[in-house]
């Protein structure tokens, strides 16, 4: 698990894909893919942006009505 004070990045066998606000992960070791919707994807856009991830968490937060606890929680499952 990563600390809230790492900086999240793109791994090597990750491909990411944003079309129309949402975003497509293929997994090229896997040859699994998902797709996250625009909640997601901006997630994942402040994520890989800011400095921390705890810099993205507290955008979000002031982007989004959700509870800190949650946002966490789907911030780590998301990572």
């Amino acid at each position: 698990m990563r600390a809230f004070t790492d900086r999240a990045a793109v791994p090597a066998h990750l491909m990411v894909r944003i079309l129309d606000n949402e975003a497509v992960f293929l997994n090229i070791e896997t040859e699994r893919y998902i797709g996250l919707d625009q909640t997601g994807t901006r997630m994942w856009q402040l994520l890989t942006s800011t400095p921390a991830i705890s810099a993205a968490s507290s955008q979000l937060l002031d982007e989004y009505d959700v509870a800190p606890e949650l946002l966490r929680s789907d911030l780590t499952e998301l990572l």
